[in-house]
């Protein structure tokens, strides 16, 4: 029988590790398998591949590989698919499986798949943690730095129309690996992009959050060779690259769709319900089963069909999916998003499944909750009333985003939880937290209007906002743009416009965030201060690592203290539209009056034993020293 090499391999060079050869026959019956290739040495030694091909359901697998045996074979609902379970014994070396598929009136096909070594040890993957500031990009929307893929045939949304809030525009995984030195120059350590998956959707196919092909780069962001390229060029930079992932749901235009693999692969299936998004039944003690149903096997939107977690078979598959990546692009973490509308029972196995493959690993879940005790739940080491064990060490602090924007934004009314009383209130709830200090705390996002639209377009509150954010316990993000004053108070609540261009990310691009030509003067000096703020905050372990002291709001001012052994640092706010005097007796607990405080960015020192001078509508950081003025300088 004459044999022929197929390479399924896509978008991916044959270069790529991921890269695998089906040897079929002329009319190949198998398509494809997932996960595209495996790795020697995993904690877990067991592997289960989806085999797609016409009629691969009728065959029966065999395999001879020293160390590797395949357990079990599940037959799929349709004919098209097949579940082989495989064990990989500890100490099996790197090489190419021949796993034959026997037909009916004889026939053979050979899939030759690829086990890998690991690249290194998985203890090394250090995840994002209070040391790091994340940068989100929207990968469509920050810089194209490759024209020839704007348009790429076969997908459903064809053309490039950046006069489009809600169209393709051109950005891509070039782009963002061609600006590497900016980023990594304003002080960022980590890099949050968006999803960058197959979207072959008709329609709002930029975002990346309905996948289409689980294993598939988008060909209009590049390939899978392009992203390896930048998960690279990052970590030699000293820049993380976090991976957004999608647990949840997939685009209604997967090609599985057409043709389940199994009957309940996707939930109601053949009654489609959008899910009610009432989020707390999964901690409610009182919900009933009926809205809990409705919650969790719902679909997050019409193009959003919910793939169902509770079938192993499903869970196996996307659990693999996050090692796969992981270990391919040897990332530094993993953004999950919409967490909480999965399976619970699911969402434990697949937490701590990445973490026991790699323990220094971080996951940050997206549970859009303004109730702390909500968020809480979720996060590894919280006791919860109903036994519940989570895995998951990073939440998205909603709760004091929301607080942090309130707070500047208004003013203090005495006697009420108003003003910036209700920054202090909100962290006085860090005790629902089993780790405050990797809370993911954040101003905005690509799903919310920007904070600077947020803060009425108020600079000296921006700055305000900034300094808190680089101040506060947890783990910083930033979404691009921030750093020059980027908006979308036009159109509020608009994604399209909440998503807009970084400018000089096109070649005719009139303004160029990148160099600051054309910028104007507000904007070079957000920039410019976000900037000194980054790599001041990375000299400061009594912010990366520290404790936190904050006494109550009092006159329309905040103070509180980051402090570690050797540095001492203290934040004021002053919300207030007029120059205020503080009085520091009242903080004799942690500073002394024969300290001197040093204003950050050059300023004189001051010595603690007069007022400070706060100006109106400001955050300040002072360094608190031991000793007179005179000593001080004088060193």
């Amino acid at each position: 029988m004459q044999m022929t090499i197929y390479s399924f391999c896509r978008s991916l060079a044959p270069t790529v590790a991921a890269c695998f050869f089906l040897q079929l026959p002329s009319k190949a019956q198998i398509n494809r398998a997932e996960p595209l290739n495996w790795f020697t040495g995993m904690k877990n030694p067991r592997l289960q591949l989806m085999v797609e091909g016409p009629g691969i359901g009728s065959a029966r697998p065999s395999l001879v590989y020293p160390g590797v045996r395949i357990e079990k074979v599940i037959p799929a609902d349709s004919k098209n698919y097949l579940f082989i379970d495989l064990y990989i014994q500890p100490g099996t070396k790197p090489g190419t499986l021949p796993i034959i598929f026997h037909y009916p009136q004889q026939k053979k096909d050979t899939l030759r798949y690829q086990l890998l070594s690991r690249q290194r040890d998985p203890r090394e993957l250090k995840g994002f943690q209070s040391t790091d500031v994340v940068y989100l990009i929207m990968p469509d929307r920050f810089a194209n730095g490759d024209p020839s893929n704007d348009v790429v045939a076969g997908m459903k949304e064809a053309s490039v129309r950046r006069d489009l809030p809600g169209g393709r525009h051109g950005g891509d995984l070039r782009g963002i690996i061609n600006h590497l030195d900016y980023i990594k120059d304003m002080g960022f350590t980590a890099i949050w992009c968006t999803p960058l998956l197959e979207n072959n959707m008709a329609t709002y196919s930029y975002h990346g959050y309905s996948i289409t092909d689980h294993y598939r780069i988008d060909p209009r962001y590049g390939t899978m060779d392009d992203y390896r390229e930048l998960a690279m060029k990052a970590r030699q930079k000293g820049i993380k690259l976090i991976f957004d992932e999608v647990l949840n749901h997939c685009g209604s235009e997967h090609r599985w769709m057409k043709d389940l693999p199994m009957k309940d692969w996707i939930n109601k299936a053949d009654a489609y319900q959008i899910t009610t998004h009432r989020r707390t039944t999964n901690q409610d003690p009182y919900a009933s089963n009926y809205d809990k149903d409705l919650m969790t096997r719902g679909w997050f939107d019409k193009t959003m069909p919910d793939m169902n977690s509770e079938n192993p078979l499903v869970a196996n598959y996307l659990i693999q999916r996050s090692i796969w990546f992981t270990e391919t692009l040897q990332l530094g973490g993993i953004r999950q998003d919409t967490y909480g509308y999965s399976n619970k029972e699911f969402l434990r196995q697949w937490s701590c499944r990445m973490m026991q493959e790699y323990p220094n690993f971080s996951m940050v879940g997206e549970e859009w909750s303004y109730n702390p005790l909500i968020e809480s739940y979720w996060q590894q080491g919280k006791k919860n009333s109903d036994g519940y064990i989570s895995c998951l060490n990073t939440v998205m602090d909603f709760p004091l985003q929301q607080s942090l924007i309130n707070a500047i934004r208004e003013q203090e009314i005495p006697w009420t939880s108003t003003g910036l009383t209700r920054l202090y209130e909100a962290l006085a709830n860090d005790f629902a937290y089993a780790n405050p200090n990797q809370m993911l705390v954040f101003g905005d996002n690509h799903d919310m209007d920007r904070i600077f639209t947020q803060l009425n377009e108020d600079t000296a509150l921006l700055k305000m906002a900034i300094t808190y954010l680089l101040t506060m316990r947890g783990i910083p993000q930033f979404l691009y743009g921030t750093e020059i004053l980027a908006s979308n108070s036009t159109h509020p609540n608009d994604h399209g416009y909440i998503r807009i261009d970084f400018p000089g990310g096109w070649k005719d691009d009139a303004v160029n965030a990148f160099t600051g030509e054309g910028l104007s003067t507000s904007q070079k000096n957000i920039q410019q201060f976000m900037r000194q703020m980054l790599h001041w905050r990375q000299q400061h372990p009594a912010i990366t690592s520290g404790k936190t002291l904050h006494f109550a709001p009092f006159d329309g001012m905040y103070i509180y203290f980051r402090y570690a052994p050797g540095d001492t640092l203290m934040v004021v706010m002053n919300r207030n539209e007029k120059e205020m005097m503080l009085d520091t007796r009242r903080f004799s607990e942690i500073i002394s009056q024969q300290s001197t405080a040093i204003p950050t960015f050059g300023s004189e020192p001051i010595p603690l034993n007069t007022a400070l001078r706060i100006a109106p509508k400001t955050a300040m950081v002072f360094e608190i020293r031991q000793g007179k003025v005179e000593n001080i300088r004088r060193n």
